[in-house]
């Protein structure tokens, strides 16, 4: 304190001595209430300042929590894709099973189908050439007793 009086009545003497010089009046006074108004103008900018610093130190705050709470969101949203995709991928995996075993029974069951068809024909031949054997067996017993 006694410094910037010192400073201020060291500056206000050299203006005082040049304005007397000059104009010849007395500009103490003049000086006194310039200093005192600039003083409380810087005190009032050093008081804005400081608020403006704890206002922008404020906002970065409150940034950096949603920046945070963002981030975490991000992170809840890539872990749960993640873990359906695994569940997707095991759906698939199961259907794709599924998938192959069916494909493996159709194919026996056409398979079987197939050896039943030749078996049907196999029988159905058998059963022809029998009846026809008991026809022509039937029709020679009949000839050979109308020829008796």
């Amino acid at each position: 304190m006694s410094e910037r009086k010192s400073i201020t009545q060291k500056s206000g003497k050299i203006i005082t001595d040049a304005l007397k010089k000059v104009k010849g009046e007395d500009v103490t006074g003049l000086i006194e209430d310039f200093t005192s108004e600039m003083t409380l103008v810087a005190e009032g900018l050093c008081e804005d300042q400081s608020k403006l610093r704890s206002e922008v130190k404020s906002m970065m705050n409150e940034e950096d929590r949603r920046l945070q709470k963002q981030e975490s969101r991000i992170s809840l949203v890539e872990s749960t894709l993640e873990e359906q995709q695994r569940e997707n991928d095991a759906v698939v995996t199961e259907l794709r099973n599924r998938i192959a075993a069916l494909e493996k029974k159709n194919n026996q069951l056409s398979r079987e189908k197939e050896k039943k068809k030749e078996r049907n024909w196999l029988r159905d031949a058998t059963v022809l050439v029998i009846v026809t054997a008991v026809s022509v067996i039937a029709v020679a017993v009949v000839l050979k007793v109308l020829s008796i």
